[in-house]
């Protein structure tokens, strides 16, 4: 396809304006941030009109004059005040299923999509001066949109106008969830509403919205900035985003799924610089720190983490394979998506489209030669019997699972499919794990929980003797909430002779529980996150948010 040609080269062909003209232009455009159309308009080089002839010229566009023709009624009233002024499009003839729009703006092509959803017609675009365009806007529809004018657009030195309201807004969204610490942001579109919420320290809060008439042009553009197809509403897509904000490398992962009243997005947010934690900062007690780096550097074998989506199992296996991240080991890892980019790690990213699926990429990693393997999650059988295969084979494999505790991973691999003995020969050690709220260090003050509290964790008060046990406040440090930042929660056990011949005969949930109390060291989630209640970690309220009320072992 053939270069775009620069709107000046193009002006001092059709305007007969010289090269100096053109350079006074950019000057005045860049100390200005406006474009180099309205600069020279500005300037007095050009007129308007000529600006916009030039565009039409630049973007293959035909040219229509507003201040000239009367646009009849039943052409304009195709589309409301509202859907003109957001999209800066004005009908001006309807033939068949197409119609014509006038914009003011070549770059608003793009945001015509949900235009051509709206009218359920094909659009052609035509371009008016700016001038004739808020004059129509206010003579059709009694909008007075001078001020908003976006004037004419640039010669093509920056393809996205940071400047323009839609980028800013959306920008603005990104920067301040990234300032709140927000793991995710969720725009969702309601009938009459647009919800913007962040999920901080796993609680999603409602913020500041902006109208409801915006969110086709948010969406379109977060859509456009991931690689999605923003044309497409009808299925959902995923897409990523790379984005460099208050000075860090960020990246995002989007997911956008059809709603019944328009797209809901989300923005999964992948901070490079506080994503990666060390293993001590984890948040295990004393004697788990010691228990779990004595599994990780086994030579071989299959060490799962459980626990439901967003539970930190991602982040504690960085955590381990920074730990064991050595020149003379080789790692590699089967991810989907590949989260953080750990450096001196292969890391192979899953890709569903062309067929490279777990099981593929684990058969290809074994000839890898590798030490280390890192399976993102297993999910069927298939990927289960190879991760098994690699760890009796002399490899140290990680992986993780969805269950509700440590010992239902056994029962679980087993009902995949997996044989028992190969479930009781090949795991070494299962850890699960939640995340809990922290006290927030600066407003937390002590208080004496009630009797009806402790009996909640299965704590008396002379359990509490010795201990300061604090509670939530609120202040401008944590949003007035009281917690800032999580910390995990962890049950683990390893693997020895008789829960193996417990597994490999069949035992329950229920048996395997136990017997990992008397030989595999099991402490319990509330039996962990009472711990973290004496030592004025968190509180009763967060341990009984991921653990079962009762369960006090």
């Amino acid at each position: 396809m053939a270069e775009r040609k620069q709107l000046g080269a193009i002006l001092k062909v059709k305007a007969g304006i010289s090269e100096e003209d053109v350079q006074r232009g950019l000057r005045a455009a860049q100390q200005q941030k406006i474009k180099i159309g309205e600069a020279l308009v500005s300037l007095g080089v050009v007129t308007e009109e000529q600006v916009t002839r030039a565009l039409c010229n630049q973007f293959s566009l035909p040219f229509v004059n507003l201040g000239k023709v009367r646009l009849p009624e039943s052409v304009t009233g195709l589309l409301d005040a509202d859907a003109v002024e957001m999209f800066r499009a004005i009908p001006v003839k309807s033939k068949g299923n197409t119609l014509i729009v006038a914009l003011d703006d070549p770059e608003r092509m793009m945001m015509l999509d949900d235009l051509r959803f709206r009218t359920g017609k094909e659009l052609q675009c035509a371009l008016t001066t700016p001038s004739a365009f808020n004059t129509a806007l206010a003579d059709y529809y009694g909008v007075d949109a001078g001020a908003s004018s976006s004037g004419a657009s640039d010669d093509g030195v920056d393809d996205e106008d940071d400047d323009a309201p839609i980028i800013r807004l959306v920008n603005r969204i990104l920067e301040e969830a990234l300032r709140a610490r927000a793991s995710d942001i969720h725009i969702e579109p309601f009938a009459e509403h647009l919800r913007v919420r962040y999920r901080i320290d796993g609680h999603c809060q409602v913020q500041e919205s902006p109208p409801r008439h915006l969110s086709p042009a948010i969406l379109s553009r977060i859509k456009l900035m991931a690689g999605m197809d923003i044309s497409e509403k009808r299925q959902a897509q995923d897409g990523r985003i790379h984005i460099k904000l208050l000075g860090r490398e960020i990246d995002l992962r989007v997911s956008a799924l059809p709603a019944y009243h328009g797209e809901s997005v989300v923005c999964r947010i992948l901070d490079r610089e506080q994503g990666l934690i060390s293993l001590p900062a984890l948040g295990f007690s004393g004697e788990d720190y010691q228990r779990f780096l004595k599994i990780i550097k086994r030579p071989n074998g299959l060490f799962l983490v459980t626990g439901p989506t967003g539970s930190g199992k991602t982040t504690s296996l960085y955590a381990a394979l920074r730990e064991l991240n050595k020149p003379d080991v080789k790692i590699i890892t089967a991810e989907d998506p590949v989260e953080y980019n750990l450096s001196g790690i292969n890391q192979c990213q899953i890709r569903h489209n062309i067929g490279l699926n777990f099981s593929r990429i684990l058969r290809a990693m074994l000839r890898q030669a590798p030490n280390i393997i890192l399976v993102g999650e297993i999910r069927d059988i298939e990927t289960a019997e190879i991760a098994i295969q690699a760890s009796l084979t002399g490899h140290l494999v990680f992986s993780t699972l969805h269950t509700n505790d440590a010992p239902s991973a056994l029962t679980r691999l087993i009902d995949m499919g997996v044989k028992p003995f190969l479930v009781s020969t090949a795991i070494m050690a299962v850890m699960a794990q939640r995340l809990i709220r922290r006290l927030c260090k600066e407003c937390k003050v002590e208080r004496t929980p009630s009797d009806t509290e402790l009996r909640s964790v299965g704590l008396t008060p002379e359990d509490c003797e010795g201990h300061t046990i604090c509670g939530p406040v609120g202040c401008d440090e944590c949003n007035g909430t009281g917690y800032r930042g999580r910390v995990g929660v962890y049950e683990l056990f390893a693997m020895d002779s008789a829960m193996r011949e417990l597994c490999f005969n069949g035992g329950s949930t229920i048996k395997l529980r136990e017997q990992a109390k008397i030989s595999g060291g099991l402490v319990s989630l509330m039996a962990d996150g009472r711990k973290k209640f004496l030592t004025g970690v968190t509180t009763i309220e967060e341990v009984l948010t991921v653990a079962v009320a009762g369960e006090t072992a």
